[in-house]
């Protein structure tokens, strides 16, 4: 394990904890993993897991981990993976396509490695959290409480819709081959950050200049790339089963707090396809579960209201 200090940029922002940096062996490739250790580990407190989302990073999780109280982390062990394709988990063989059973099995035997005689507490944000609600119903001894940031799940599906969506999939592979489907690359660090402010009009200039540093990385010609395989965005071929989805809501043993942002993150993606109140009865499938909304926040909430977030995970995993 390879100690890892704060960027030396000339940022405003400064990360109260340090975290460490190492890779671990997951399934076919190296998986790498940011934590954040106490200098006297508690055996007896629970690993806190963070998971994050779509096109995003584990140093994502750094303004939340900073947020927490020094009475919350003594003792305790925080770690954050980047999923498989994100960051620096990097499969060795380029793939035209990711499955979501593939970020179950690879949670599966990270946590075997990390913690294999004790449950854990797990937060998931967006994708994590969908993938983090899946696991913690096929896998609920393994979870001792679940905090889901807006994993909404997706909207319910049709059996006929399996030919377009099929017929989607291929095209897509088609254009990626000829490099339609492509992440543009930024000129300077600079340009990565106002792309990430213009993605999250709250996120501050700090902020995103040090996220910059950690969600791109730059070549020898100077250019930064998102540090993300664009065949992310490749429609996935499979449909959303909604019934499968809330067999594994039901499944959940652990307590668990669904916690979104005060804006409509589904009414914004969806249009009225899939809204909140259907979430929320997706919800009272799960047996013992709390709601919370952060007020002043989007879907990156983690980035908006990074000390409202941490206080609600430190809450619930702290009873």
């Amino acid at each position: 394990m390879n100690d890892t200090s704060p960027p030396s940029h000339d940022l405003s922002y400064q990360p109260r904890r340090l975290w460490q940096s190492q890779m671990l062996p997951v399934r076919n490739m190296q998986y790498h993993l940011r934590s954040w250790e106490p200098e006297q580990p508690n055996r007896d407190l629970p690993l806190l897991v963070l998971a994050h989302g779509w096109m995003d990073v584990a140093a994502s999780w750094q303004f939340v981990v900073d947020a927490f109280s020094d009475a919350f982390t003594q003792g305790r062990r925080i770690v954050a993976h980047d999923w498989r394709g994100f960051g620096l988990s990097r499969p060795q063989v380029a793939c035209d396509s990711y499955y979501f059973t593939d970020y179950l099995a690879d949670l599966d035997m990270l946590l075997e490695q990390l913690s294999p005689d004790a449950p854990v507490d797990l937060v998931g944000h967006s994708m994590g959290g969908n993938i983090s609600c899946s696991y913690a119903g096929a896998r609920a001894e393994r979870i001792r409480r679940f905090v889901n940031l807006e994993g909404f799940g997706m909207p319910e599906t049709r059996a006929s819709q399996a030919p377009s969506r099929l017929a989607q999939w291929m095209d897509e592979l088609r254009a990626q081959r000829g490099g339609s489907m492509g992440l543009s690359p930024y000129d300077s660090v600079e340009a990565v950050a106002a792309r990430l402010q213009k993605t999250n009009r709250r996120l501050p200039r700090d902020k995103a200049l040090w996220l910059a540093h950690h969600w791109a990385a730059p070549d020898q010609q100077g250019l930064w790339h998102i540090l993300g395989d664009a065949s992310h965005k490749v429609t996935n071929p499979y449909l959303y089963r909604a019934d499968e989805a809330l067999a594994c809501l039901a499944a959940i043993t652990a307590p668990t707090l669904s916690v979104e942002a005060s804006d409509d993150s589904l009414g914004q993606w969806y249009k009225g396809r899939y809204t909140l109140e259907q979430y929320h009865d997706r919800l009272k499938h799960i047996p013992q579960c709390e709601t919370a909304v952060v007020q002043d926040a989007g879907h990156m909430l983690h980035h908006d209201q990074p000390e409202a977030v941490a206080s609600l995970i430190e809450d619930f995993c702290a009873r």
